[in-house]
């Protein structure tokens, strides 16, 4: 059971700090995308994919003192912060996950902001279709977000630049 809470403690662990809900949504998706060992189930929602299942997971390893979420005011809303406590770290000294370039691919899609990863993700989420056919969806699914094609080229060669990492 705590196997794949395991893999997530050390996605946020190799993070160091993953800064938004949506962003650890975002980046666990689209890790899974690329093939590393997630299992948690993605529907598309309102902010591109999102799992029940990983929101849950993350309450229950701050429930067990594992994980670390600080709730700061941020303007109008509230933002989330997780970091990796004591006792999670060394649960994870003693429970080793093997996933050779988590730490790279996670580091760099820490840099990225939100914003980017929802589009990423929302690429991802669609990739059994055409470029074209998921342009169209990320401009009708995601008309409030203003992603320009560009932006959308970008996407693409961002998700192949996160593959090679993993080869």
């Amino acid at each position: 059971m705590l196997k794949d809470h395991a893999k997530l403690m050390q996605a946020i662990l190799v993070s160091g700090e993953i800064t938004g809900r949506k962003k650890l949504q975002k980046m666990i998706f689209i890790a899974k995308k690329i093939e590393f060992p997630f299992h948690e189930r993605f529907q598309f929602h309102f902010y591109g994919p999102y799992s029940e299942e990983l929101t849950t997971r993350v309450e229950e390893l701050c429930n067990m003192g594992f994980l670390n979420e600080v709730k700061e005011k941020k303007g109008g809303y509230f933002q989330y912060r997780y970091t990796l406590t004591d006792s999670g770290k060394e649960f994870l000294s003693l429970n080793e996950v093997e996933m050779p370039s988590l730490a790279d691919c996670f580091i760099d899609m820490n840099e990225q902001n939100a914003r980017f990863l929802e589009l990423v993700s929302t690429v991802l989420y669609f990739d059994n279709l055409s470029k074209d056919e998921v342009t169209n969806k990320v401009f009708t699914l995601k008309s409030s977000q203003r992603y320009t094609e560009a932006e959308i080229d970008e996407a693409y060669q961002y998700i192949k630049t996160l593959r090679e990492k993993t080869q």
